[in-house]
């Protein structure tokens, strides 16, 4: 079953980014001890399934994927699965998964009242227990917020170790923006950064966005980083 859940994500497109990592994920001082427990995860042994939740674009995903990453890195199995993207998967994706050795359930709110996927996930998070794998879910509210149709559900994941993520503000988007920046061989001053802010949303997937479009048309003008640049590729 294994073989065949990574094929079908394969097929519906679900796959790690592979710029999700933990060494370009900008943490900042309320985030950290987040980002270290999440590290560690799979080290953990005594705590087999932990929780984050944060508002959309707080960089939920990156962390989750970062995980799957790590945990290939140590030769163990990983699956991610974008709950969001329910409607497109099929329950039976859950099954069997409990012998991966990390399974990272995204955006798991987004499944709440869909009974048949709460008692899939309930039932999966039973078995990764029996087999003391872990679980890393994630979701845009608390666990006791979860409009779920199945109270069961809602307690186990009440029972993980719960992280909030919280969002940065505007020096540690700066910072966030910088460290991608410096991953993909650019420089971002500080007056760059702080124009971004001024002139666009201020939600940290559409400023990624906009820096990926800025490190292409970088790349192809060979140019660098400069506010005359940017406004120039932005109002292109």
């Amino acid at each position: 079953m294994i073989a065949r859940s990574m094929t079908q994500q394969l097929t519906l497109g679900i796959q790690l980014r592979d710029d999700a990592s933990f060494a370009n994920y900008f943490s900042s001082n309320t985030n950290q001890s987040a980002v270290h427990y999440l590290k560690n995860f799979l080290s953990q042994k005594n705590d087999y399934v932990a929780y984050v939740w944060a508002a959309a674009g707080q960089g939920r995903s990156h962390l989750l994927q970062a995980c799957c990453h790590l945990a290939n890195e140590k030769n163990l199995t990983a699956v991610y699965l974008p709950l969001k993207q329910f409607a497109e998967l099929s329950v039976e994706m859950l099954q069997d998964l409990e012998t991966c050795q990390l399974v990272c359930l995204d955006d798991v709110d987004a499944i709440a009242g869909q009974r048949e996927w709460e008692e899939g996930v309930f039932h999966l998070y039973n078995r990764l227990q029996a087999t003391q794998h872990h679980l890393l879910v994630s979701a845009t509210c608390a666990p006791h917020e979860l409009k779920c149709s199945l109270p069961d559900l809602k307690s186990r994941l009440s029972a993980a170790a719960i992280f909030h993520l919280q969002s940065l503000n505007d020096a540690d988007k700066i910072a966030a923006l910088q460290l991608h920046a410096k991953t993909r061989g650019l420089i971002l001053p500080d007056k760059v950064g702080q124009f971004l802010l001024r002139h666009l949303p201020r939600d940290n997937h559409a400023l990624f966005q906009t820096l990926n479009k800025l490190d292409n048309a970088s790349l192809a003008a060979q140019r660098q980083l400069t506010i005359p640049f940017v406004k120039e590729v932005l109002s292109g």
